[in-house]
């Protein structure tokens, strides 16, 4: 069995990318449509990088990976993401 972390996990990782806080924008998951703040992720860190699933459905919505050089950051399971200005 693997134990996962809420989305709050990828606030550091994506700190280096983004300006501003991700965890607090809001997500639309592509599989179920399901729409809710980041931080509400169900996230494992048991893998080469971050995976962040819906809370929802269990769909993969971001991974991030951290190369020492470079992050990788796929949204691919995002249809939507709302950041405040």
């Amino acid at each position: 069995m693997t134990h996962h972390l809420d989305g709050n996990v990828l606030a550091g990782a994506l700190s280096e990318v983004f300006r501003t806080d991700v965890t607090a924008a809001r997500g639309r998951c592509g599989g179920c449509g399901r729409t809710a703040p980041i931080a509400e992720a169900m996230v494992w860190t048991d893998a080469p990088g971050l995976v962040a699933r819906c809370a929802g459905c269990d769909r993969v919505l971001a991974t991030v990976v951290d190369t020492g050089d470079r992050v990788i950051l796929s949204l691919a399971g995002l249809s939507a993401v709302e950041l405040r200005r």
